[in-house]
């Protein structure tokens, strides 16, 4: 095969300039590819002639470098390389004095008319650049702004993502220690008093009530059946008052209530949370508030 006829000409090889580090550059394998050389021939030529390759000619990528020129260009080379190709080095990567120094240590018939069409294709780069540079200054501008735009709407959106958090989450089998951290986090809130309905209370409970704000006064309302036991009253009160427990038998469901103002259901007992799947749901109910305040 007639090796001219598969020259690759000089808008195509623009393709392959990259802008790194402030310079253009281009990769050691597509160097190799349009000189027909494998690429760790042009490596042992530049190995053998360090000092024609100082770091203004010819420099090795970086894996976040290499990674980033992945992430945003799709070159043929470099969807062949995964990672870096499976070799022991990562790309290096000539300017266009780089290019100039390597050619005459290449010696094929192609050699010569490559080497043109490369040049070229520096120098019409560097023309691109200049006659755009304003555009590309507005582009870089643009992308900046999204980038902080973007920046604020995750921020808002995390921000949503954990009011819906606090304000509706399911819990499956086994999530004990999620559900604990949310309930802290309900009566973490209460500034004045926290009111608990639960017909199967235990000491687990008072251990969560023991995080709550000085001097935030906690009603229980449970059943007969319940565990909390006099001492144990007796004893969180001498460090945490004020805790009242009265004893009723007009509620199946469990509610917390916040300040008298936020209300919320649990599908589970507090102290059997992450066991089985349940939910925990805050709702508008003024009338539900209303009725506990009037339970003695």
């Amino acid at each position: 095969m007639n090796e001219e006829l598969n020259l690759t000409t000089t808008e195509e090889i623009q393709n392959l300039i990259y802008t790194i580090r402030g310079k253009q550059v281009m990769i050691d394998s597509d160097v190799a590819n349009l000189y027909h050389y494998e690429t760790k021939r042009i490596n042992e030529a530049v190995k053998r002639n360090k000092d024609r390759f100082p770091n203004d000619f010819c420099f090795r990528l970086t894996l976040n470098e290499f990674r980033n020129l992945k992430s945003q260009f799709a070159t043929s080379s470099l969807e062949k390389q995964n990672e870096y190709g499976g070799r022991r080095k990562l790309p290096l990567v000539f300017t266009e004095q780089g290019i100039a120094m390597l050619a005459p240590l290449l010696k094929n018939k192609i050699a010569v008319q490559v080497s043109i069409n490369i040049m070229n294709a520096f120098v019409r780069m560097r023309h691109f650049l200049k006659d755009n540079g304003q555009l590309f200054e507005r582009v870089t501008t643009l992308e900046y702004q999204q980038i902080e735009n973007n920046k604020k709407f995750d921020l808002v959106f995390d921000q949503l993502q954990e009011k819906q958090i606090e304000n509706r989450r399911i819990f499956y089998n086994g999530q004990i220690y999620d559900a604990y951290i949310l309930i802290l986090k309900i009566i973490k809130k209460a500034e004045n008093k926290i009111t608990i309905i639960d017909n199967y209370i235990d000491e687990s409970v008072l251990e969560m009530l023991s995080k709550k704000k000085e001097n935030v006064q906690v009603v229980i309302l449970t059943s007969n059946n319940s565990n909390i036991k006099n001492i144990d009253i007796q004893k969180f009160n001498k460090q945490y008052p004020l805790l009242k427990v009265g004893k009723t038998e007009k509620f199946h469901d469990r509610f917390i209530i916040i300040d008298e103002k936020e209300l919320y259901h649990l599908g589970a007992s507090i102290k059997d949370l992450g066991k089985k799947c349940f939910a925990i749901n805050k709702i508008d109910n003024e009338e539900f508030i209303e009725l506990v305040k009037n339970i003695k």
